[in-house]
Parts: structure tokens; C-alpha cells; sequence
């Protein structure tokens, strides 16, 4: 289901950029404030900034999809990978488990969580704190993602959906997302979390000592 598309250069390129900028971000007071300064500029100076993004290049990510009809095919065969097995997975549990009570909550629950707990029971008199079938497979459904990524590798179907939920829907908007990390470099403050890091260490070493 996956296509052989080619990802595009320069959106891989913008995308490195954002991480070595947050990297930078995350580890600004453990560098020199003239080299703070010094890789700030590099990132956003208006001149030839590798975060700036003049007003006129500015892409619509929507325009862009649309644009390219085999960005809306790999979308719609990965969520077609993914809601094809849910859906014939859900049928057999329905088919085969509905009415089962399938777990039983360690601790009390009001009845609020009746609906979400037990669909499928239509019996007022069992205790919130039972899980039927089917809720138990909604459960699993949604919470088991570190489990899919495990056996079926970190860049599964799953993992692209969730990221496609993410970004609306309508692909990776790199000029949003360049101006919003130059932004958040322009107003970080920098503190030198190590001055006089020898003299210090050379204090605490000859406590040790004595």
C-alpha cells in the first residue's frame, strides 16, 4: 500500500533545520552566550537565515495536496491500511463477543463511565467497574500504539495517520512551521548555566578528597 514516491528535498532539508534549531533551543545555556548569539543569527537573521521565510514564498499546504494528485493517493491508501483491519477486526469481536464481559476495573466508577465501559451490555444491574468486550477492544484499539510500534516498526500506517491527524489532514506546512521555531529562538533568553564550571568542579573534588 505504500507508494514509491520520492519525499521531496527541500522538505526533508526544512525539516532538519527545525530539529537543529530546537536542539539549539534546548541546549542554549550550556554554550557561551557569544556562541548562543552567534548560531541565533545563522538561524534567523533576515538576510539569509536558514528559519526565515519571506512573505512571498509562502506555500499552501492545501493548494500543494491538491496539486499533486499522488499526495492524496498515499493518503488515502494509508488510511486504507489502517481502517480496512480495524474494521474487519471489530466485525469478528461484534460477531463472536458481543454481550462478554471481558475485565473487571480494580477500583470503583460512577456511572458516567457506564456507556464507554460496558457497550454492548444493555443490563443496568452489573457493576460499572466490568468492561465488556467490545469496549475492551476500543480500549486496546486506542491505547495499544507503543505496542504496534513495536512489532510493526516505528513508520507503520498507524504512526502516519496519527501524524496526518496532526497536520490537519492536508500535509506538512514547512513556512508555518520555519516562522513558528524562528519565533520561539528570537525570544530565548540565554543563561549560562556553567560559569566558572572549573572552579567549581575543582571545589567539589577536594571535598571529596578531604
Amino acid at each position: 500500500m505504500r507508494s514509491d514516491q520520492i519525499p521531496d528535498l527541500k522538505i526533508i532539508k526544512e525539516g532538519q533545520v527545525i530539529i537543529r534549531a530546537r536542539n539549539l533551543r534546548a541546549a542554549a545555556n550550556f554554550i557561551p552566550a557569544k556562541s548562543f548569539r552567534a548560531r541565533r543569527h545563522y538561524y534567523s537573521n533576515e538576510e539569509n537565515g536558514l528559519l526565515y521565510v519571506p512573505k512571498g514564498q509562502a506555500q499552501n499546504p492545501q493548494a500543494q495536496m491538491f496539486s499533486d494528485p499522488n499526495m492524496a493517493m498515499d493518503m488515502m491508501k494509508k488510511n486504507l491500511s489502517m481502517i480496512i483491519p480495524q474494521t474487519l477486526t471489530f466485525a469478528w469481536v461484534n460477531f463472536f463477543f458481543s454481550g462478554f464481559v471481558a475485565a473487571k476495573i480494580p477500583f470503583p466508577l460512577t456511572q458516567r463511565f457506564r456507556a464507554m465501559l460496558q457497550n454492548g451490555i444493555d443490563l443496568s444491574t452489573v457493576d460499572v467497574s466490568y468492561v465488556s468486550s467490545r469496549s475492551w477492544y476500543f480500549l486496546n484499539l486506542f491505547g495499544l500504539r507503543g505496542l504496534f510500534s513495536l512489532i510493526l516498526g516505528e513508520d507503520n500506517a498507524t504512526d502516519d495517520t496519527q501524524r496526518m491527524m496532526q497536520m490537519g489532514g492536508f500535509g506538512f506546512d514547512p513556512t508555518r512551521s520555519l516562522g513558528a521555531e524562528k519565533d520561539n529562538l528570537d525570544i530565548v533568553q540565554h543563561d549560562w548555566a556553567l560559569p566558572k564550571f572549573e572552579q567549581r568542579a575543582e571545589a567539589v573534588l577536594k571535598k571529596l578528597v578531604s
